[in-house]
């Protein structure tokens, strides 16, 4: 991939010390970062249970394992030929990256139609593709349900704010949000807010709802002195529905647990009531990723709920995420996001391995968004102070 290039030159950030907590630059590394490696230890691991997780690997998995099925990656699930593991990030890394793309171009808030204009076009543009070890279109990996935006907005033509109507609902537009919520650091209804927005393309109900949750979370974490807690409590504040009912059942569970091995099952059992999936991952229900009011993606309320379980330290809060199995790829992606944006530090061996092995600067995204993030915020600025200067002209007030 090609670093995005800077449009102004900048001073480089003072470095935190043990007594400061991380600055904006720092926060949005480790967000990005730490969200691409969550990826890219979960991918190996997807759709399994913690039990065959365990029974693979021989026991449970501390860092970057090889495929599942070893040499024949290739043809051992031919609907997926990707080489998931040694550190190959996938989908959920390439959407985010996307996304960060179109926050360089725009340099502003994002809509559905930036979607339209920018994202479905990144998407038809060749790419180097870690899981597919070659140059490709995203569009040929991406999962089915990202595939959608394209085919509604690209040939189908529909209003970009109503495309995500008739999507199967999963988590396919929350784990891309971490650059909504960075961009709106320490301000998690505004990151809220632009999350629905960006998703109404992409996803409805309750799979919208969890993108405008999983940004907000993200902005919560960004905001100096924030803990898990404070996170969840920022989420609960806005989620709607199934969603905050599946965040509040799964984070009281986890609220009691600060080892992830004992709160595997716990986590699973306090979430199953609200998703759709069903008990086999790679056999949905015939009730699966429909539209509820009652019901919630799984991938969301357990990386909160992870996060609480491992206190907010980014190599717990992934590696519980990564040996919960199922969606572990995109769980282990938002939680590792979180745990980042709180300013914990993403293990460097992990990240270096990720990065050579995707053959991605796993960094330059970071970069790139915090010089946008510093852009939107001077413009919100100016906006806010117009704002004021004309309601007080109409109020008649100083």
């Amino acid at each position: 991939m090609t670093p995005t290039t800077a449009t102004a030159a900048e001073p480089a950030p003072a470095p935190s010390t043990p007594q400061s907590p991380p600055g904006l630059d720092e926060r949005i590394t480790r967000a990005l970062v730490g969200a691409a490696v969550g990826d890219a230890l979960g991918g190996p691991v997807e759709g399994w249970t913690p039990e065959q997780i365990t029974e693979r690997h021989g026991g449970r998995v501390t860092g970057i394992v090889g495929p599942w099925h070893g040499e024949n990656w290739r043809t051992a699930r031919p609907i997926a030929p990707y080489h998931k593991g040694d550190g190959h990030v996938t989908d959920d890394t390439l959407m985010t990256h996307a996304l960060v793309r179109v926050y360089d171009r725009v340099r502003d808030h994002l809509d559905a139609y930036a979607v339209a204009d920018h994202l479905v076009p990144d998407l038809l543009s060749p790419r180097w593709i870690p899981e597919l070890e070659a140059e490709a279109l995203p569009l040929q990996r991406i999962f089915l349900a990202e595939k959608w935006i394209v085919a509604r907005l690209h040939y189908g033509h529909v209003d970009p704010r109503e495309a995500g109507a008739g999507n199967i609902v999963n988590c396919g537009a929350a784990m891309y949000m971490a650059p909504v919520g960075l961009v709106n650091a320490g301000h998690p209804e505004a990151a809220y807010a632009e999350a629905l927005e960006i998703a109404a393309p992409h996803q409805s109900s309750y799979g919208r709802e969890a993108a405008g949750v999983f940004a907000a979370a993200v902005a919560a974490a960004c905001h100096p002195g924030a803990t898990p807690d404070a996170v969840i409590d920022a989420a609960l504040a806005l989620a709607k529905d199934g969603t905050r009912s599946a965040i509040e059942e799964v984070c009281e569970v986890a609220s009691h647990h600060d080892d992830f091995e004992a709160a595997l099952a716990p986590l699973r059992a306090a979430v199953e009531p609200f998703d759709t999936v069903g008990p086999d991952y790679r056999s949905p229900s015939l009730g699966a990723r429909r539209p509820s009011r009652l019901h919630a993606i799984e991938e969301l309320p357990i990386a909160l709920g992870m996060l609480l379980v491992g206190g907010g330290d980014y190599r717990r809060t992934v590696l519980g995420s990564v040996n919960y199995g199922r969606d572990c790829d995109s769980i282990a992606t938002m939680s590792g996001a979180i745990a980042g944006a709180l300013g914990s530090e993403v293990p460097a061996d992990w990240a270096a391995t990720v990065a050579e092995a995707s053959r991605l600067d796993l960094h330059a995204p970071a970069r790139t968004l915090a010089r946008v993030a510093r852009e939107v915020f001077a413009r919100d600025l100016e906006r806010r102070r117009s704002h004021e200067e004309a309601f007080a002209a109409l109020a008649g007030t100083p």
